[in-house]
């Protein structure tokens, strides 16, 4: 932490005199790129740069002789360890938001800049309304000053883009245009501007590796109402043979070149869709400044992708499978291992097994990569929700403690996220009651069957509500949308405490994954993915997709319902019989013993669906 303090001086002292040069009091750094998605390549890790903050969400205010990094709670500890106090003050994203506390420290002279392509409207919208009372002036920059002062910037991007193929994607790229156009036509839009890569990817049915874990270029698009398409990208990118295969109505235009050329392509009057969450704040100041009107609502693409057709479904089935066996796989050699290691004095390490996963799906023919860094956690290092083990230096996994892992892969077929908690031995106090009281809230959801209309905000607490009997909680979503071969975390569907106004519909994948944490001893998670369906008399319900074993050992049988019984035991059953076939010999003896029934409940296939 001592030389990274002193790096991290040295870098605010040279932003600090950047500022002085431009006139600003104030900057905001955000976590964001130009396309304001979780993940960034280095060349835009700004907000790292500044604070030594390297999480997937945050932001933080530069004044003369403050920074105020704010993260949300899944990075609190790892805020704390990574960005020295006395340089870096840090507060909570959602409970004291930045733009709040900028205007209680801001006076009528300052001048506070952002760059306009890093932030979307409503966060300008937000620190606007916040700072009106202050007398102080908002300004967007020329040329980003962190840029200025970043002297080994790493350079933008160059993966390659190649062409997703029908019999994946399940519908043309000409197919999904007319949805695109019907909707503007609606809105008596003129031009769609979608900044999202996953939205384009999907809307293109290309795929792209700019981003770690995203396939998916870095790209922007314009849409206009008489059906022409202009695509902002590299070409040298493109696979050999894309360019021609690209339908007749899409120019390809350098990326540079997006704001020139829809600042020619827009008039006076022109209505102009764009995000309001997920779109440079710069479209809609071009927008307005050529006198056109910005129609700030979700992108059309967000919704029409979360919604996946029936090859997509299939396909993600389908990876959910390969998925499972590595997962199998890891379970038998971590269960064998862990104490015969411990005993020899060589324990596995949180990376060994970080690398061991990878192994073992990297041994299924449709793998193509991870797709997120995979938490791998022992003891009071899974309390850190977004932790990272260190390959030089990470902690062993001991039978006398406990063990997270969340991880994922990419498949030639879609995107999987799944997490499992293991004990070996000795459970830490209060463990036991806490993992029961995790399994009980997943199983609490994963049975629920709802009314359409019904948001993920209506019905967070009912995933919740075992551990809140206990007096216990998670700072984190309760679940989250998936891509299809895309973004791991996909919008719009959510479920958390927050307000979210998207109605859950049938087509969507989501995870479900709550979690207990206790800093400095254990954390606990449980995630599986499902598929939302329509059942029968109209209602919704959750289809799993994960087909992992769920450890027992830490369960409190006996505060389980006969419900939550029959619900694991079921799962267990559909587990062995999806992937028992499919494992080595090996694996089958374990998977055999981790799918055993317990209790004396009897399974039924449609209560895990």
């Amino acid at each position: 932490m001592t030389d990274m303090r002193a790096v991290l001086a040295d870098r605010l002292a040279s932003l600090r005199s950047e500022m002085i040069i431009r006139g600003l009091t104030a900057l905001i750094v955000p976590r964001f790129d130009a396309h304001q998605g979780e993940y960034v390549a280095p060349h835009d890790e700004r907000l790292g740069f500044v604070t030594g903050f390297t999480g997937s969400a945050g932001a933080a205010i530069v004044t003369a002789d403050r920074v105020r990094l704010f993260v949300d709670g899944r990075y609190t500890v790892q805020a704390q360890n990574q960005c020295p106090a006395d340089l870096i003050e840090r507060d909570h994203l959602f409970e004291h938001p930045p733009e709040i506390w900028l205007a209680g420290e801001a006076g009528p002279d300052w001048v506070i800049g952002y760059d306009a392509m890093l932030l979307p409207p409503r966060w300008v919208e937000r620190f606007e309304t916040a700072l009106k009372r202050t007398g102080a002036q908002l300004t967007p920059v020329t040329g980003n000053p962190v840029d200025a002062v970043w002297s080994d910037q790493p350079v933008e991007p160059f993966g390659l883009i190649t062409a997703f193929p029908l019999q994946f994607a399940g519908a043309s790229a000409d197919e999904k245009r007319q949805n695109m156009l019907q909707t503007m036509s609606e809105k008596d839009c003129r031009f769609m501007v979608e900044t999202q890569p996953d939205n384009i990817a999907w809307l293109l049915n290309v795929r792209g590796d700019d981003v770690a874990y995203n396939p998916m270029p870095q790209s922007f698009l314009v849409l206009e109402q008489n059906g022409a398409a202009h695509w902002f990208v590299d070409a040298r990118k493109f696979e050999d043979g894309l360019a021609d295969s690209l339908p007749a109505w899409l120019s390809v235009h350098p990326k540079v070149a997006f704001l020139g050329v829809l600042a020619d392509l827009l008039d006076e009057g022109d209505r102009v869709l764009l995000d309001s969450d997920f779109s440079p704040a710069a479209v809609a100041r071009l927008a307005t400044a050529k006198q056109a009107e910005p129609v700030l609502e979700r992108s059309p693409a967000t919704l029409a992708k979360a919604r996946k057709n029936r090859t997509e479904l299939e396909g993600i089935r389908a990876c959910h499978l390969d998925d499972a066996v590595a997962w199998a796989d890891f379970g038998a050699w971590l269960t064998r291992e862990v104490p015969v290691r411990a005993a020899a004095g060589e324990p596995i390490s949180e990376y060994e097994a970080e690398e061991r996963i990878l192994a073992c799906r990297s041994a299924r023919p449709t793998f193509l990569s991870e797709s997120f860094r995979t938490i791998s956690c022992a003891g009071g290092n899974a309390a850190m929700c977004h932790y990272a083990a260190d390959p030089r230096a990470s902690a062993p996994v001991l039978p006398s403690g406990c063990y997270l892992m969340d991880s994922g892969g990419q498949y030639d077929t879609g995107t999987t996220d799944a997490t499992r908690s293991y004990t070996f031995g000795t459970l830490p106090d209060g463990y036991a009651r806490a993992f029961t009281a995790v399994f009980k809230a997943l199983v609490a959801l994963a049975t629920l069957r709802f009314p359409k209309g019904t948001q993920g905000h209506h019905i967070d607490a009912i995933c919740r509500r075992p551990l809140w009997d206990l007096g216990l909680d998670y700072d984190h979503g309760t679940g989250h949308g998936i891509g299809h071969r895309l973004s791991v975390h996909e919008q719009p569907q959510r479920i958390g405490k927050p307000y979210s106004p998207v109605d859950l519909a049938s087509g969507m994948v989501m995870s479900i994954e709550p979690g207990h944490y206790l800093a400095g001893r254990y954390g606990i998670r449980l995630e599986n993915l499902y598929e939302v369906v329509e059942l029968e008399d109209g209602f919704l319900g959750f289809d799993t997709l994960t087909w992992i074993p769920i450890q027992t050992d830490a369960l409190l049988v006996e505060h389980l319902t006969d419900t939550e019984l029959r619900w694991l035991n079921a799962y267990h059953a559909k587990v062995e019989e999806l992937i028992a076939d499919r494992c080595s010999a090996e694996t089958r003896v374990w998977l055999a013993k981790a799918c055993a029934p317990i209790g004396s409940g009897e399974g039924s296939l449609r209560a895990v669906g």
